[in-house]
């Protein structure tokens, strides 16, 4: 086997920056910390790992073809986002159908374009908290649907309201499927969230956002999330979402269970990562931001450089089951290299170099 030097000047390696350069063998890791390291050549960290993301590169994910969806991926690993779950929303019974049948076509026919089974952000949530959701998309929980949904296409994530009536029964549901269910868009109280854990829910859909808000006598999702050890929380930080003070005390009372995410809409990675969708009221509608930016919001909200980088992919794989990459000899190289200012020089998937 060929064994290839990225030419880095460091790598962040279990949480820690070490000195020198990384080879790749064989798709894995095969060393770190090599003489010389490349002065300028950037850090090499673990590839980015999105859960929620509704399209990039212009492209979205509910209405794209094959042609698009390749488009999309290669936006998304230029990016540096080596595996993304393409995440579908506010449409139709059908329309999650033909989406889904589209998207696990195109992974078949292109296992190693990096795009994941889809993330169901709905259709059953709540219409107190339907954020960005058509009201009229949103239906009563049927077990059904499910089913239909499960035939259509590769599903590894789902987000649902679990105080809707016969929602713990979906969640069962999802869960003997190999689905990982998350909570959100919901006006659950912590209780209910605690039943819908019982349940097999295990994750909250972006923090803070288009859920029961956290007051001190009804802590609500976040409350349940952060206390519980065996939930993730998946975060939107581009700056807008959350606000810095949150995004600190998110990662003090959850480290290593912050699974930050762009949520990001079809114009991601085309226009400044500083613009702001919305709904002609107001009302945020995802985001334009990439990991990149996002290194850089965390930065400035003083979470660490290491933290900030994990919590782009560590959490995520483990909930998700793929494989740990901590950028240790042996581990799967998929690897990001950055510049100084959180820019992305290259993107490698198996140890192969996608952009």
């Amino acid at each position: 086997m060929i064994t290839r030097r990225l030419g880095v000047e460091a790598a962040l390696v279990e949480g820690r920056v070490q000195r020198g350069d990384l080879s790749v063998e064989g798709g894995r890791v095969a060393a770190v910390g090599l003489a010389p390291g490349v002065r300028g050549g950037g850090i090499a960290v673990p590839g980015f790992v999105d859960w929620q993301v509704n399209g990039f590169g212009g492209v979205g994910f509910r209405d794209a073809d094959h042609a698009g969806l390749a488009s999309a991926a290669g936006a998304l690993a230029r990016a540096g986002i080596v595996w993304a779950a393409p995440t579908l929303y506010d449409t139709t019974i059908p329309g999650y159908c033909e989406a889904l049948g589209e998207i696990t076509e195109f992974r078949r026919r292109h296992p190693d374009a990096g795009l994941l089974g889809a993330h169901l952000e709905g259709p059953h949530l709540s219409p107190q908290w339907n954020g960005a959701h058509d009201p009229a998309n949103l239906t009563r929980c049927d077990p059904a649907e499910v089913a239909a949904l499960a035939d259509a296409g590769d599903i590894v994530m789902v987000t649902i309201a679990p105080e809707l009536h016969r929602a713990l029964e979906l969640i069962g549901q999802w869960r003997s499927m190999g689905v990982v269910v998350a909570v959100g868009h919901s006006d659950a109280d912590a209780a209910c969230c605690a039943r819908a854990a019982e349940a097999g829910a295990s994750v909250l859909t972006h923090c803070w956002n288009a859920h029961r808000r956290f007051t001190h006598r009804d802590p609500g999702p976040a409350g349940w999330a952060l206390a519980d050890e065996a939930v993730t929380l998946g975060l939107i930080a581009d700056g807008v979402h959350v606000a810095p003070e949150a995004l600190r005390i998110t990662f003090a009372a959850a480290p290593g269970r912050v699974a930050v995410t762009t949520d990001a809409v079809a114009a991601a990675g085309t226009v400044d990562p500083g613009a702001t969708p919305r709904l002609g009221d107001g009302t945020l509608a995802g985001s334009v931001a990439t990991p990149s930016s996002m290194l850089g919001v965390l930065s400035g909200a003083g979470v660490p450089f290491a933290e900030a980088v994990e919590s782009l992919s560590v959490p995520q794989s483990r909930v998700l089951g793929l494989p740990g990459n901590r950028l240790r000899p042996g581990d799967r190289a998929d690897v990001v290299v950055l510049d100084e200012g959180h820019g992305v020089l290259g993107c490698w998937r198996a140890g192969k170099r996608v952009t």
